[in-house]
């Protein structure tokens, strides 16, 4: 696998390295060895799938608060999303930034969102399924999100927002939500 670190700290774009043959190619998605030598996470609890009909649905900006932050690995594994994930680590030199990156089905590339940063994605084509490895079981009373078109954060997404869910309109904007991080870190 190659692990390119994208512009938030922490944060990678991961590569298969497929090796070929007449039947097709063979790669590894996952090796516990080769993230641990990175200094990423190795323990993941849970494994989810989303499914969008719709081109333009919008999932996000999701994140857990402390101390029930989580690592996800997300892969898309039909269709493609443009993936954006922000930075909410206060200490951290890209904190309140955001980064975006598009994966497709068929590229074989997986984004590693690290702890204490918020996800969403926008699905640019019907039917997109997207996988995630989740580094920690889900704690509702832990759920938290930025609202997707905060003024702070001024995230381009690339087409018309035709589906999202009254949850993920109504999250509170970066400020607010920064404090609930803030606060959950100091608790624990």
């Amino acid at each position: 696998m190659i692990f390119r670190e994208i512009r938030l700290r922490g944060a990678y774009l991961i590569e298969i390295e497929p090796h070929v043959d007449s039947r097709g190619f063979f790669a590894r998605t996952w090796c516990r060895r080769e993230f641990a030598a990175c200094g990423l996470e190795t323990e993941f609890d849970q494994s989810s799938v989303s499914v969008s009909a719709e081109r333009g649905t919008l999932r996000g900006l999701h994140y857990q608060r402390a101390p029930h932050s989580e690592v996800k690995l997300v892969s898309c594994v039909r269709g493609a999303i443009y993936d954006v994930i922000v930075d909410l680590r206060p200490g951290s030199a890209t904190f309140r930034q955001w980064c975006a990156v598009e994966l497709r089905g068929g590229s074989h590339r997986s984004l590693y969102v690290p702890p204490q940063f918020a996800h969403g994605f926008q699905t640019l084509e019907n039917d997109t399924e997207v996988t995630y490895m989740i580094s920690g079981l889900h704690e509702p009373a832990a759920a938290a999100g930025i609202r997707y078109d905060d003024p702070a954060l001024s995230i381009d997404w690339p087409t018309t927002i035709r589906q999202i869910s009254s949850r993920d309109r109504e999250w509170p904007p970066l400020v607010a939500s920064e404090m609930s991080v803030t606060e959950a870190s100091r608790e624990h």
